[in-house]
């Protein structure tokens, strides 16, 4: 199944890359702090989309 124009193999080879990079001890926290800023990215985009219905509402 893929994800974006990445496939299954393409993960696999980015996950490796990293594992060789960052190492298997920061491997947890790099991906604690991207699913951080994923989380606060979504809830700025969530409010952006709720102010302007309010907006559109309020007219």
């Amino acid at each position: 199944m893929p994800f974006g124009n990445i496939g299954i193999g393409g993960l696999v080879l980015i996950l490796i890359i990293a594992l060789i990079i960052f190492g298997p001890s920061k491997l947890p926290e790099l991906g604690r702090a991207f699913g951080r800023t994923l989380s606060e990215f979504k809830g700025a985009t969530r409010g952006l989309v709720n102010g302007e219905e309010e907006a559109k509402q309020g007219e």
